[in-house]
């Protein structure tokens, strides 16, 4: 057992893990933070999609050696005070989900996209989400969603 410190959802987090568990592992088990969703499990689908360090990332392949002082944001973090992410509120007034199981690592990916670029292109967009995979095909509502957050909320909203 190996002793990590981290912060999640912006509170410090401190516990014992196995050194070869996946963060994804640790968010979910460990800590019951269960928005994070398991998909492959080898990094391909996007579903597991955080951000660490401000950076998207596919916490299924961070072990729990690598997050050692990092800062870790789920999908339970964008929200605050009990309201919505405005980028959340967007996927839901563009009916940017169906079944919802890849949609917080969609909300993810995209919050880490606009954390790089508060206005990327159209195509932009969509070289940076294809990377996550969506049984129910809604991308070009989560296209047009991501779209409708970088385009038009003002850019006082923090991200």
């Amino acid at each position: 057992m190996k002793q990590i410190s981290f912060t999640l959802n912006g509170k410090p987090v401190s516990l014992k893990v196995k050194g070869e568990e996946s963060l994804l592992t640790i968010i979910r088990i460990y800590l019951e933070q269960t928005g994070t969703k398991y998909g492959c499990g080898i990094g391909e689908c996007g579903a597991c999609t955080v951000i660490m360090d401000n950076e998207a990332v596919r916490s299924c392949m961070i072990l729990a050696e690598d997050i050692e002082g990092k800062e870790i944001i789920s999908i339970e973090g964008l929200s605050s005070e009990g309201k919505l992410h405005v980028l959340q509120e967007v996927f839901i007034s563009h009916d940017a989900l169906q079944c919802g199981f890849c949609t917080s690592g969609m909300i993810m990916n995209a919050y880490g996209l606009l954390l790089q670029s508060l206005n990327p292109s159209r195509e932009e967009i969509i070289e940076a989400m294809e990377s996550n995979l969506c049984r129910c095909g809604a991308y070009n509502r989560i296209v047009d969603a991501i779209e409708t957050t970088s385009n038009e909320i003002p850019k006082k909203v923090k991200l």
